[in-house]
């Protein structure tokens, strides 16, 4: 049998009391503990007879849930207060997990107004936010991570055309249209609308700005924002041709050929959310097909050839690759600070390629898929030797393919040179 709630989570918007429902007040009159952001607390104290303790979780989150545990033990009956519906990125999954019995009145959101306010179809919107520490402006060299506070609003507006988010006092809309232009996008392709301060008397409406504008507007705060594509070009998931890509000319670029690529990405068994190293990157081409093929993951690179780097920066940024890092340097130095993958791609390997083999096969997760491309015997040995002596279970295809090129009025087959594709998966 359900016993009956003790304590009340309750939503609540800037204009405070006013915007309480009766049963929300009288929940709040019955508690013994009303806990809280310092400024809601200051909404409803006026209201609340003096009696009953209020307690500031502002850097105590985490704690909440203890506290109203405690009250429990005491026979006392305690509310929350959090900001318009706590189940929209709010502490409600975070209490709901810990607290049995705990009933949940939820308020208007902050994005519903802002929805209202400039007239959008909610159902289309997908609501991110990028709450958390202060990880300063999102960089235009890609090398940004997954710890980047920005990071998870950046992918869901790489993947959706129309996003709503919540902001943060450090993550501000002015920072996210410069996230956005250091990414790659411009005003030709994003508008963004800010609804701030609602439900208070100086309410503040920006509407339909340039990335450009927004980039330079210090808005008020507390503020919510709606970031909208004015086209969602449609572009191939991988498959690029391989003149789409920058590279080193002429013929000297780093590149692994389309028809090659192709079969080395379907080796890797990629997931959506899956952790992937490009090892020798070169212009980028496996790593950033692989970077939209695990569009909820994230692809490290690692590029030994200044040039080369730079190349696949471009390249990255033509993509708008998000979940894309690059570094410069040669494997494995600076490896061990990256995530376990579950797949692994060696482009190049610079002279270390047995050692490179025994560290990936360390680190892989279970079921993690190594794939390598040689075109010389000597790699060849290497590799395979490598991995018997690790016990690992591989196979090669060897991909030789021809493409047609004009001759006169009609056509021949110019074959590429052929390619070794060892794939190897940790048991």
């Amino acid at each position: 049998m359900t016993q009956s709630p003790t304590d009340t989570l309750i939503g609540i918007l800037d204009n405070g009391w006013a915007g309480l429902t009766e049963p929300a007040r009288q929940r709040i009159f019955g508690a013994q503990l009303i806990i809280g952001a310092g400024r809601t607390l200051e909404l409803i104290r006026p209201h609340i007879p003096t009696h009953i303790e209020c307690r500031d979780m502002d850097g105590h989150v985490r704690e909440v849930a203890d506290w109203v545990l405690q009250a429990r033990m005491s026979g006392q009956n305690a509310v929350i207060l959090a900001t318009g519906d706590p189940l929209c990125h709010g502490i409600g999954s975070l209490l709901g997990n810990r607290l049995e019995n705990l009933e949940i009145l939820p308020n208007l959101s902050c994005l519903q107004l802002a929805f209202a306010h400039f007239a959008r179809p909610s159902q289309i919107y997908r609501i991110a936010s990028c709450h958390g520490p202060d990880s300063g402006e999102w960089a235009n060299d890609n090398s940004n991570t997954p710890a980047h506070s920005l990071y998870d609003l950046m992918q869901a507006i790489s993947r959706n055309p129309h996003v709503a988010a919540f902001t943060s006092p450090e993550n501000t809309p002015a920072r996210i249209a410069r996230a956005l232009l250091a990414a790659g996008y411009d005003s030709s392709d994003i508008r963004i609308s800010v609804a701030a301060r609602l439900h208070l008397p100086d309410e503040a409406l920006f509407e339909n700005l340039s990335l450009q504008e927004a980039a330079q507007t210090e808005f008020p705060q507390p503020n919510v924002v709606l970031i909208e594509h004015l086209s969602v070009p449609r572009q191939a998931i991988f498959g690029f041709a391989d003149a789409d890509y920058i590279q080193r000319q002429p013929e000297k670029g780093l590149i692994t050929k389309q028809e090659v690529r192709a079969v080395s990405l379907a080796r890797l068994g990629i997931h959506e959310d899956s952790i992937i190293w490009d090892i020798g990157a070169g212009s980028g081409s496996v790593g950033l097909e692989a970077a939209r093929l695990a569009c909820q993951g994230h692809v490290y690179a690692i590029e030994k050839n200044v040039d080369d780097a730079a190349n696949a920066r471009v390249n990255a940024r033509r993509l708008r690759a998000t979940n894309y890092t690059l570094i410069e340097g040669k494997a494995p130095a600076g490896l061990e600070q990256w995530p376990a993958p579950d797949a692994v791609f060696i482009g190049g390997s610079g002279g270390e390629l047995a050692q490179l083999i025994a560290l990936i096969l360390d680190r892989l997760k279970p079921g993690g898929h190594l794939v390598m491309n040689f075109v010389t015997l000597e790699n060849l040995a290497v590799a395979t030797q490598t991995l018997a002596t690790h016990r690992a279970n591989w196979d090669v295809v060897q991909l030789q393919a021809s493409r047609s090129q004009p001759i006169l009025d009609m056509h021949r087959m110019a074959a590429q040179n052929p390619v070794w594709i060892v794939s190897a998966q940790k048991p």
